[in-house]
């Protein structure tokens, strides 16, 4: 299992080094982020667009210890939200934001990152998209969900991230399920124990069919999110089960993985969006692209040898 042994190179200031500073490594880490500054993802988000796809923004950052650096991220999302409204190019791409970012971690983080969090959801809604919170490790869950209930009493629309793989995801996916509620579903990319994820991939399927299924048969608006060929005709069947009609649902994949897949279900007439990071800050996201998926891992290596 190399899973486990890359998310740990993610949390390694030698590997940091060792893998930002390889000439090759620029041009392996464009094909999961596109860029560092608004002004490069601007047309990026465009050409999406142009292609019938949606979007949601992350603005890639780790490791925040310091409550300035949780208002520069604040910041820069209110920059990417600013821009986007002056392109009239709203509803075409929401946000997607790790609370971490936001200073979950510090003291007092709770506070902070909800005090970080809203002006962003209130920009967001202004410009008439919205934010999904993404899930961290389990052990920042209780308060993700905390904060997704405090933002929803003004902005019912904020979504949230749930993980296949923690024991506990059928029951919070059976409490979100409800009328106007968004709910992404993946299957988790942290390093977590076996007292509380499953470790197995057939295990993790199977937890995603099932959750999947609540979700299609609630009354909110389900987010499949998987590049799995298998688990997303399963979606589909299972939405057709549900009586769903194709609005009433959408796939989401990451950017530069399964393209040609994006426009697939696009042109089928599904709501597609694509996860799309971008900034300077890109390690930490990229090697949980690696830990994710072996092929992404033989993408990068094969890179390194060929091209270094």
């Amino acid at each position: 299992m190399l899973g486990p042994v890359i998310l740990a190179a993610s949390r390694s200031d030698r590997m940091r080094r060792l893998i930002s500073a390889a000439p090759v490594t620029k041009q392996v880490v464009d094909r999961f982020i596109p860029g560092e500054t608004v002004d490069e993802i601007v047309p990026i988000i465009r050409e999406l667009s142009d292609r019938g796809l949606e979007l949601t923004m992350d603005v890639v950052g780790e490791d925040i210890t310091r409550p300035e650096q949780a208002a520069a991220a604040r910041d820069a999302y209110l920059a990417l939200i600013d821009r986007l409204g002056e392109l009239e190019l709203g509803t075409t791409a929401e946000m997607s934001v790790k609370l971490s970012m936001f200073g979950q971690a510090l003291e007092g983080g709770h506070e902070l990152a909800l005090a970080n969090v809203r002006p962003v959801v209130e920009a967001a809604a202004a410009i008439g998209t919205t934010v999904t919170l993404d899930a961290e490790d389990h052990t920042t869950l209780d308060s993700m969900f905390a904060i997704h209930d405090e933002l929803r009493k003004d902005f019912p629309q904020t979504g949230c991230v749930i993980q296949a793989y923690l024991f506990r995801t059928e029951a919070d996916a059976r409490r979100l399920a409800e009328s106007g509620s968004r709910v992404r579903l993946v299957k988790g990319a942290y390093k977590e124990p076996a007292e509380v994820a499953y470790q197995q991939k057939h295990e993790i399927d199977k937890a995603y069919v099932r959750i999947l299924k609540v979700l299609m048969e609630g009354a909110g608006y389900p987010m499949i999110g998987s590049h799995d060929p298998r688990l997303i005709s399963i979606a589909q069947e299972l939405a057709r089960t549900a009586g769903r009609k194709l609005d009433e649902y959408e796939f989401q994949m990451l950017y530069g993985i399964r393209s040609d897949e994006h426009l697939r279900l696009a042109a089928e007439g599904h709501r597609m969006r694509v996860y799309t990071a971008y900034g300077t800050d890109w390690y930490g996201y990229f090697m949980r692209r690696l830990a994710e998926k072996p092929a992404n891992l033989r993408f990068f290596a094969r890179s390194m040898l060929t091209r270094g």
